[in-house]
């Protein structure tokens, strides 16, 4: 069950039930714990990939765990609950690898704009240059009436789905 842990606010998967079912053990992503292990990995994958952002999740223990960025955010965690996920692209800058990009955007978890305070964490404590907050925030809200989850656009609280209005709080527990 979601909740707020000492570390952070919890997330739970809250995407398609066949996802999970799917994940493997030992199939998680690979676990950052300092810039050699960030650069270790980036230097494996594809240069088309490098342009792209990464799939990310940061696991309960506050470690960043990366994936390719078609991977789903349940494979990359595991199956496990998260404090933070979304997407993460890098760049070079004097000759080290620091975060451009970075947003909560993961539909299998809807992270909450609180979760940036995890990523951030996860960044710091491996030595990764990082922005000073989401460059790219989403919303999300799930409909009391329909249940649909939503992301919110251009501050529209409109469910998409029943045009009922959202709630002003994030609401999307497992």
């Amino acid at each position: 069950m979601a909740g707020v842990s000492a570390a952070g606010r919890r997330h739970g998967y809250v995407g398609p039930p066949e996802l999970p079912a799917a994940v493997r053990p030992g199939a998680e992503g690979r676990v950052v714990r300092s810039a050699g292990d960030l650069n270790a990995w980036l230097a494996g994958q594809e240069t088309a990939e490098l342009a792209e952002p990464f799939t990310y999740v940061v696991g309960l223990d506050g470690l960043l765990r990366l994936a390719p960025r078609r991977s789903e955010h349940v494979a990359c965690a595991g199956g496990a609950d998260v404090l933070g996920a979304g997407e993460m692209g890098f760049e070079r800058a004097t000759g080290f690898w620091v975060v451009r990009e970075v947003s909560n955007l993961s539909t299998g978890y809807c992270p909450h704009l609180g979760s940036w305070h995890a990523v951030a964490r996860a960044l710091d404590l491996a030595g990764i240059g990082r922005p000073a907050g989401f460059t790219h925030a989403v919303v999300f809200r799930r409909c009391v009436p329909c249940r649909e989850i939503n992301i919110v656009r251009e501050g529209d609280f409109v469910c998409v789905f029943c045009g009922s209005g959202l709630p002003a709080e994030w609401n999307v527990a497992a």
